[in-house]
Parts: C-alpha cells; sequence; structure tokens
C-alpha cells in the first residue's frame, strides 16, 4: 500500500528542506523519525509533521514499523519578493523563498531484520582438520 502525504506553500527554503530529506530517502520509517527527532534543522519539525501526516494516512499510525519512505521531494513554491533599503537610497530586494514538500511511504519492499544464527557446529578448515567452534 502507498499513501502520499504534501505540505504546500511553507515558509522554509526549498534547499535547506532537501537537506533534510537526503537523509531520510528509502530509510524505514521508524529509523526516520529517529533521525529527525535529534536532528538540529529546523526544517525536520516540518518533515517529521509531514511523514507522520503519510503513516497516517496509510491507517496504521499506531504500527508503522513495516514501512519505509519510497520517495520525498521538495519543489519550489512561488517566491515573496520583498524589499529592504540599502546603501544611497536604493532600495535593495529580498526573496522569501516557499516550498512544496511530498513524502511517499510505501510497505512493499521491506524486509523484515533477520537475526543472525549463532553457529555452534564443529567448523572443518580448507584442508579437512577439524577448526575451533565459532561463538
Amino acid at each position: 500500500m502507498e499513501a502520499r502525504a504534501t505540505a504546500k506553500f511553507v515558509r522554509y527554503t526549498p534547499r535547506k528542506v532537501n537537506q533534510v530529506l537526503m537523509l531520510i530517502r528509502n530509510k524505514k520509517v521508524e529509523k526516520a523519525f529517529g533521525i529527525l527527532s535529534f536532528l538540529p534543522k529546523s526544517a525536520a519539525v516540518l518533515v517529521e509533521k509531514v511523514l507522520k501526516s503519510a503513516t497516517a494516512n496509510t491507517g496504521k499510525l499506531k504500527d508503522f514499523s513495516g514501512f519505509k519512505v519510497k520517495e520525498a521531494w521538495v519543489g519550489n513554491g512561488p517566491i515573496l519578493k520583498r524589499t529592504r533599503p540599502g546603501p544611497k537610497g536604493r532600495g535593495m530586494s529580498i526573496k522569501k523563498r516557499t516550498a512544496h514538500l511530498t513524502i511517499v511511504v510505501t510497505d512493499v519492499g521491506v524486509v523484515p531484520e533477520k537475526r543472525k544464527k549463532k553457529n555452534t557446529e564443529d567448523t572443518v578448515n580448507s584442508d579437512g582438520s577439524g577448526g575451533n567452534k565459532i561463538r
């Protein structure tokens, strides 16, 4: 199952949001929430909010262990143009950028982590002699 969530016209620079998105792409949702909770970037709050919305759109908000972030992208929104006073009476332009953020979450392609079994049997070396036990 695939679910998506979008946030449009948010007042974050798309470049800064993309820095956060690069850290969570193709990761499990549990791990992505762990990364975002300790990330010292202001855009991490926005990305965490949209990721939570995408997992809620799957219908399984409490248990999202089987999901992964399939796609995450950010696009440019409209630019708010403002002017500030500059030298010699000129006006200096300021571009306040906005962004459109989309996150897609899926349960396809997620393999459960396999635990390694301890091998307690005797091993045979390449020369045919017995080896030590592997623990």
